[in-house]
């Protein structure tokens, strides 16, 4: 008998072991995604890693990404977007090399201080911002608290407008068991979780995937996830969306399964001053699955408002 067991827990530590996912060590993240020595700032006791490209003159230009994801969401949009604009994008609170948070706080409050005082650290008087997803709730809560710093929003597929009956619940809270991510993540279930995110799934790439996969191994990541989840609470967002001066793009991608394009009612029917923008056959990683489609859009409306 104690032979037995013996060997189905031997058995059992060869199958955890083969599915044991270690964080990746930054400085191998650092090789494969940074062109040169990253650019860090200290905000708050935060070390935010971020990237600027573009014309220092030229409108800033602010790119918040969603979530699990990372400033490399928006290689493809920045490569046009440069040419005109001063591009500034960071990994947020909890993801990519900025990472954790030393306080453990992912709360509404601490996301709009964190981005309020990288603005002001990089000298940003007067400002346009561009988030999508959950980067679309933080743009628009940046945008509701400094109405006459932020120059012109988009917001793609944001999230943040819940149904009256949700105010004050945790939509994304996880149960303990998933605690188990922190050890165990096969590049299976990374794909499997993007895929819903695309209208066309076939158009998700292994070059996507991998880094999607790598980023959720950078140090400290998936638990920082795990505390922001059980941290959201949805809140009213009609007040805040109220105070937004800026005119604003609100662009979803039509077939979008996680964050129906249906919503985009529910902003234009509270902000003073917007134009929505459905994108036909693209899902909710409109700027990664189909970029320039989106992306034409998007310029339009911001050469319309910043290069007057």
């Amino acid at each position: 008998m104690l032979n037995t067991l013996g060997f189905g827990a031997a058995i059992l530590a060869i199958v955890l072991y083969g599915l044991w996912t270690p964080d990746l060590e930054r400085a191998e993240l650092e090789k494969r995604y940074v062109a040169s020595s990253p650019q860090m700032i200290d905000i708050d006791g935060l070390k935010v890693h971020y990237k600027e490209t573009g014309p220092e003159g030229a409108p800033a230009l602010l790119l918040l990404h969603g979530f699990g994801s990372s400033l490399q969401a928006w290689d493809d949009w920045s490569v046009k977007l440069e040419r005109k604009y001063r591009v500034i994008r960071l990994d947020l609170p909890g993801f990519g090399l900025t990472g954790a948070s030393p306080a453990n706080d992912y709360s509404e409050e601490k996301d709009l201080a964190i981005l309020t005082h990288f603005a002001d650290k990089l000298g940003l008087e007067k400002f346009s911002v561009m988030g999508h997803s959950m980067g679309g709730k933080m743009a628009w809560s940046l945008a509701a608290s400094q109405p006459e710093r932020v120059q012109a929003l988009v917001l793609m597929a944001p999230d943040g407008f819940p149904e009256a009956k949700d105010i004050g619940t945790k939509p994304y809270e996880v149960p303990a068991v998933m605690g188990l991510i922190k050890y165990i993540l096969p590049k299976y279930l990374v794909r499997k979780s993007i895929e819903p995110a695309f209208s066309d799934a076939d158009a998700l790439n292994d070059a996507l995937v991998n880094r999607y996969f790598d980023m959720l191994r950078a140090p400290g990541v998936r638990g920082a996830i795990l505390n922001r989840s059980n941290q959201t609470i949805y809140t009213d967002p009609v007040p805040r969306l109220k105070a937004i001066k800026a005119p604003t793009l609100l662009i979803w991608g039509e077939q979008d399964q996680m964050i129906p394009s249906t919503n985009a009612q529910s902003y234009a029917n509270v902000l003073s001053n917007s134009t929505t923008v459905l994108v036909p056959k693209l899902g909710h990683l409109l700027q990664e699955e189909q970029p320039d489609q989106g992306l034409t859009a998007v310029l339009q409306f911001l050469d319309s408002h910043l290069l007057k």
